[in-house]
């Protein structure tokens, strides 16, 4: 009897459908490595993917190989092409809104030039349920041609604000509930014109689920090979060039006025702090400084969060 219970039980497992995946692709001039993504992406095991590409305007045949692509096998649906984005947050953000993501249950982001593992998609799936968690990221590795990989690790505890000035890993790792994606979608939607400038998608995804409430897992285990070459919009932030590029990115104001535009479109009132930088700069940076610990994950981050907000006190600018 309890032999017959339990292969009931696998039966009954088995015949129970897969998870349902949409997966929001941005491409750009993505031929080099577009092939390789897309049949990582197309191979995930036990779940069911459908890829949504969107195509910034490129000059080497994108449109047409994704399209030719489509005409085989259905899961790949390009969306209406010829728009200049000028940017992935800009198409990301594009993806979000015309896609209807009514008929999954989970919404995940890919870049156009990673590999992922096969499982990357079910072990979310397997994470968000056990967790019963609404957005999901991990680590990743990151590699190069000359074949030097690095671990990429975000997955640094939680803090209480870090999501104000950070994002969650590389967006290329999310995956979000369909409840999650449909509200930040819906805010993406009602505040377009102000959306528009952010940034960095991934860094305001994760925003709005921690500021709405919604948790969220950082998973230490990579989930796909993280490509780097010179055309990354971001990267792996790793090395001096990078470490110069951030601190430009705070001294030319341009951090801070994220932080400020992203609190904003959330009406985010957990940090009061953030409202007061366009009032009171320096008393908020001070303010910012003594709570530099909740602020970033990872101890050098938030050792070089004070720093900054220090120097920036001394600089006096930045109130733009």
């Amino acid at each position: 009897m309890g032999t017959e219970l339990a292969q009931a039980g696998v039966l009954e497992e088995s015949a129970s459908p897969c998870p349902r995946f949409a997966v929001l692709l941005a491409a750009y001039n993505g031929m080099q490595w577009l092939p390789e993504q897309l049949d990582s992406i197309l191979s995930q095991v036990g779940v069911d993917v459908t890829v949504y590409v969107s195509i910034d305007r490129s000059s080497d045949g994108t449109y047409a190989w994704v399209c030719d692509v489509a005409d085989t096998d259905p899961r790949v649906v390009p969306l209406t092409y010829g728009e200049v984005f000028g940017g992935a947050a800009k198409n990301f953000f594009r993806l979000l809104r015309d896609v209807d993501l009514e008929p999954f249950d989970y919404i995940a982001f890919a870049d156009q030039d990673d590999i992922w593992l096969p499982d990357k998609l079910n072990t979310a799936h397997r994470h968000i349920v056990s967790r019963g968690c609404d957005g999901y990221s991990s680590n990743v590795t990151a590699f190069w041609p000359d074949g030097r990989r690095v671990l990429v690790n975000k997955s640094q505890a939680q803090m209480k604000w870090d999501h104000h000035f950070e994002a969650a890993g590389p967006g290329c790792t999310y995956v979000m509930t369909a409840p999650l994606a449909e509200a930040i979608k819906q805010c993406v939607l009602g505040c377009q014109e102000r959306v528009e400038h952010v940034a960095l998608h991934d860094w305001f995804c994760y925003a709005f689920a921690r500021s709405k409430g919604y948790s969220w897992y950082i998973d230490p285990v990579p989930s796909m090979l993280y490509r780097q070459h010179e055309n990354n919009q971001v990267g792996a932030n790793t090395g001096v060039k990078a470490l110069q590029s951030r601190a430009r990115q705070v001294f030319n104001g341009w951090w801070l006025a994220q932080v400020r535009l992203i609190a904003s479109i959330l009406d985010a009132q957990e940090l009061p702090l953030i409202s007061r930088l366009d009032t009171s700069y320096r008393f908020a940076l001070f303010g910012l400084s003594l709570r530099a610990w909740q602020c970033r994950r990872r101890l050098r981050d938030k050792a070089f969060f004070a720093l900054i907000c220090w120097a920036l006190m001394l600089k006096g600018a930045g109130n733009d």
